[in-house]
């Protein structure tokens, strides 16, 4: 099949001992008597004709050892194309060549962009444990400074890094980016051609004619203290803590390691989802109390920066992990300012709040999304998820249901009439509308507080009645509420909106008016001008009744008068019966004589009463 490919190249055969060269002529197959088989059995033999100096030569492609192309460009290229297909086996490596002129030695530093997966992070949020008893719900320490030596709680986080590629990463120095770029995929590798339309050659005779187309804050400064021991970016670790290590690949214990190493924990997914946890037992001889998770801290391996406008965690050390493993690195141990507090929002359909604190990123970092797991003193208290928390800012995180606390809703509303006016002969009704919701909060809890944020949906255009929220979200009002052990409140929360409409004169019987009167929704200038209105609407309708009632007696005498007239039609004009439904006949026409005659009176004072009303409200403006 080469042979057949090579058809016009020159090259050296190799017979047995001799060559033959000349030019690749044709292939074809020759029947050939077996001789080391079957005896008289003739077979497929493949030749190879070349053209030498001296004629044309037959060559059995099995009796050639080896060939030699001649033409060196031919042999190039059937390298190059080895080389390809050599390459495509494997998708994910490519060959560059680099050609560098000039003379002389130098230094040349060769980099290229592979994709890898987003690395992620996670964390765990050591919360002290609650005080029993109390009076009343502790002071919110999100306002104030929290002990370095025993925060508030305590906030460790992980970046997780995966290495995809099918080489190991030994001692890479590794920055972690947030971020989210505009990014997207070109191919450049593939030849792209310009499209060129085939075009007919012109001639004269025929020439066709051408054709045109036609031608969319709550940040709060960091408090002073916060910044200390234990703090994230390269801050000292907890009391006792082992000193830092380069990561290594998950579940890759480094030989060098120490009980407490992060290095020489086994990556598990624990309840808390976060992994990486040494055995507890490591931490203290007996179980491990608040304390303990408080001061327990892997030594954050990362220093964070603003680099142009993204943050960056620089590893401080070189990382090792190996083809297709991931590694979880400590980026973060910082203690966060921040309080205790149940969630509730009516639109979850429960009867209990959400367990759930407020946390202030008061470190210098930023909190990139991720899950956290929530630990209660020492025990796994429930997971939750965060976005992105710049310093500064106060986020909400809810972690498991709070099953002693129970709140019951009810709806609360109505609708008002403010005011009665005339605004350019139009009479405008006022009036303020009403809604919102009483909910009853009952705390179960014989021991401790709670505060409680009620959750309440906040609607366009309306505005809160005699209450404050202590925050606001573009969706939602949030309303503390502090609750005393055994302690039950109701918070009424209500929103209103005023609303004016263009009403009928009618629209209000006599005592409603009245009413309206008694209770200083209408003066008494808008009283006298709609009494004088409604005077003259009712002559107005009076009138018009009265039209209507002539035109339907019009109405039911022409059918009796068609009737009678068929009837005389008939009949022999000398009988009496003709003669008396004549005189029925005239009697009728003169009763629609005189109701006409009545109706077009009725029509011009209808016109006049209507002529007045409209002079009356035109330009009509009484408050």
């Amino acid at each position: 099949q080469l042979l057949e490919r090579l058809r016009g190249a020159k090259v050296t055969l190799t017979v047995g001992d001799k060559t033959l060269a000349g030019t690749v002529l044709s292939t074809e197959n020759r029947k050939v008597v077996d001789s080391a088989g079957n005896s008289g059995v003739a077979v497929d033999v493949p030749h190879v004709n070349v053209l030498t100096t001296t004629g044309i030569r037959s060559v059995a492609v099995r009796n050639i050892t080896d060939f030699v192309i001649e033409d060196r460009q031919l042999a190039d290229d059937l390298q190059r194309a080895l080389s390809a297909m050599a390459e495509s086996r494997a998708e994910r490596v490519k060959a560059v060549d680099l050609t560098l002129s000039g003379t002389g030695a130098r230094d040349v530093v060769v980099g290229y962009i592979h994709e890898t997966p987003v690395w992620k992070t996670s964390y765990r949020l050591v919360l002290p444990e609650a005080k029993e008893a109390a009076a009343k719900p502790a002071d919110k320490p999100a306002d104030k400074p929290a002990d370095a030596t025993n925060p508030q709680g305590m906030l460790q986080g992980w970046a997780i890094v995966e290495n995809t590629t099918d080489q190991d990463w030994s001692n890479v120095r590794l920055s972690l980016v947030s971020g989210r770029p505009v990014s997207f995929k070109m191919d450049l590798y593939e030849p792209l051609y310009a499209f060129r339309p085939d075009v007919p050659v012109p001639t004269v005779p025929g020439v066709s004619p051408r054709q045109y187309d036609g031608a969319v804050g709550t940040a709060t400064p960091a408090a002073a203290g916060y910044g200390g021991p234990g703090g994230a970016g390269g801050g000292r670790g907890a009391p006792g803590s082992p000193p830092p290590a380069p990561p290594t690949a998950s579940g890759m214990p480094r030989k060098d390691a120490k009980p407490g190493d992060p290095g020489n924990a086994k990556v598990r997914r624990s309840e808390a989802g976060t992994g990486g946890l040494p055995a507890l037992s490591e931490l203290s001889e007996n179980a491990p109390t608040s304390e303990d998770m408080l001061n327990y801290s892997p030594r954050s391996q990362a220093s964070g920066q603003e680099v142009g406008e993204v943050f960056q965690f620089a590893l401080d050390n070189p990382v090792t992990i190996e083809r297709q493993r991931s590694a979880m690195i400590p980026i973060m141990n910082a203690p966060v300012g921040g309080r205790r507090v149940s969630i509730y929002n009516a639109s979850d359909s429960a009867k209990n709040p959400m367990r759930g604190v407020e946390i202030v990123n008061t470190s210098n970092l930023q909190l990139l999304p991720g899950p956290i797991s929530v630990f209660d003193g020492a025990a796994y208290a429930g997971d939750a998820q965060i976005g992105q928390i710049p310093p500064g800012d106060k986020r909400l995180l809810a972690y498991a249901v709070d099953l002693e606390v129970n709140v019951t809703t009810s709806n609360a509303g109505d609708s008002n009439i403010v005011s009665l006016k005339f605004v350019d002969g139009a009479l405008i009704q006022t009036y303020k509308q009403r809604q919102g919701l009483v909910y009853k909060l009952d705390n179960k809890d014989i021991k401790r507080s709670r505060t409680v944020l009620i959750e309440h949906p906040k609607f366009d255009g309306w505005t809160l009645v005699d209450l404050k929220a202590e925050q606001q979200t573009q969706n939602l009002y949030r309303f503390g509420i502090d609750l005393a052990a055994s302690e039950t409140k109701e918070l009424k929360v209500i929103q209103e909106r005023t609303d004016r409409q263009i009403i009928e004169i009618n629209s209000y019987d006599q005592p409603a008016l009245l009413r309206l009167k008694t209770d200083g929704k209408i003066s008494d200038a808008v009283l006298a001008a709609l009494a004088k209105l409604m005077s003259k609407q009712t002559e107005i309708n009076t009138v018009a009744r009265q039209i209507e009632e002539s035109d339907g007696k019009v109405n039911s005498l022409r059918p009796d008068q068609t009737r009678i007239a068929g009837m005389m039609e008939k009949l022999d004009h000398t009988t009496d019966t003709y003669q008396n439904l004549l005189k029925k006949l005239n009697r009728q026409e003169g009763e629609i004589d005189t109701l006409t005659t009545n109706r077009a009176k009725l029509a011009e004072q209808l016109e006049t009463l209507r002529r007045q009303y409209a002079e009356m409200l035109k330009g009509l403006t009484i408050e």
